[in-house]
C-alpha cells in the first residue's frame, strides 16, 4: 500500500479526487436496509471522516483509522463540526493490532490499494482478525472491467482477484459492478461493491 508520506502529501495538497464530501451510497443502502444496525463499526482508511460521521449519526459506535496524520486531523474536525464522537486512530491497517472486534468493517478504496496477491491476503487476514464471527465487510474496489486511461483513476482488481484473495476467510454475499459519478471526476468510474461475511 502507498506509504504514509505519500498520503500526507496528497492531503496537504488537497489532491483528493475520491473525497466527494458525501457519505457513500452503498454504505447508506446497506445500513438502512438492515433489520438491525451494527453496534460497532471500523472505517478503514477513513480519510476526512465523512462515512465515519454518518455511521455515528446512525447510533453506531465507530472506530476510524487512516495512515495519514492529516486525514485523521480532518476527520477529527468533521466529527467536532457534526457533534459526534468517533474513536480516531492514525495507523497502518496492514500492521495494526485489533482495537476491538467489530460487527462491520467498511473500506472505500483501501483493499484495492494493496500491491500484489500476498499483500491482498494480508489485508484479508487483518479484516478477519478485526471482525466478530459472522461480521460483515463492505468494500468499494476499483473494477478492472474499466481500463485505466494513462494511469488515471483508482487501482483496479478483477472479480477473480477479489474472490481468490478473500476465500476462504469470507463468504461473498454480493459482488456488484457499478458506475460511480463524482463532482471531482471527469467521467463515471466503474467500481465493485463487495459485501462479505466472515466465515
Amino acid at each position: 500500500m502507498t506509504e504514509q508520506k505519500e498520503w500526507d502529501k496528497r492531503y496537504n495538497e488537497d489532491d483528493l479526487p475520491w473525497d466527494s464530501g458525501m457519505p457513500e451510497t452503498a454504505l447508506i443502502n446497506m445500513i438502512t436496509s438492515w433489520p438491525k444496525t451494527p453496534n460497532k463499526a471500523l472505517d478503514i482508511g477513513c480519510g476526512t471522516g465523512t462515512n465515519a460521521v454518518w455511521l455515528a449519526e446512525q447510533g453506531v459506535e465507530v472506530t476510524a483509522m487512516d495512515i495519514s496524520e492529516k486525514a485523521v486531523a480532518l476527520a477529527e474536525k468533521r466529527c467536532s463540526e457534526h457533534g459526534v464522537l468517533c474513536r480516531l486512530i492514525k495507523t497502518d491497517f496492514l500492521t495494526c493490532t485489533p482495537a476491538g472486534q467489530y460487527d462491520l468493517l467498511f473500506d472505500r478504496g483501501c483493499f484495492h490499494c494493496t500491491e500484489g496477491e500476498e499483500e491482498r491476503r494480508s489485508f484479508v487476514r487483518q479484516a478477519a482478525i478485526h471482525l466478530k464471527p459472522g461480521g460483515f465487510w463492505l468494500s468499494l474496489i476499483g473494477n478492472k472491467d474499466q481500463m485505466s486511461q494513462e494511469g488515471k483513476g483508482p487501482p483496479r482488481l478483477s472479480a477473480t482477484e477479489i474472490c481468490s484473495a478473500v476465500e476462504p476467510a469470507f463468504e461473498i454475499l454480493s459482488l456488484e459492478s457499478v458506475l460511480k459519478t463524482s463532482p471531482k471526476q471527469p467521467q463515471p468510474l466503474r467500481f465493485w461493491h463487495c459485501l462479505m461475511r466472515k466465515r
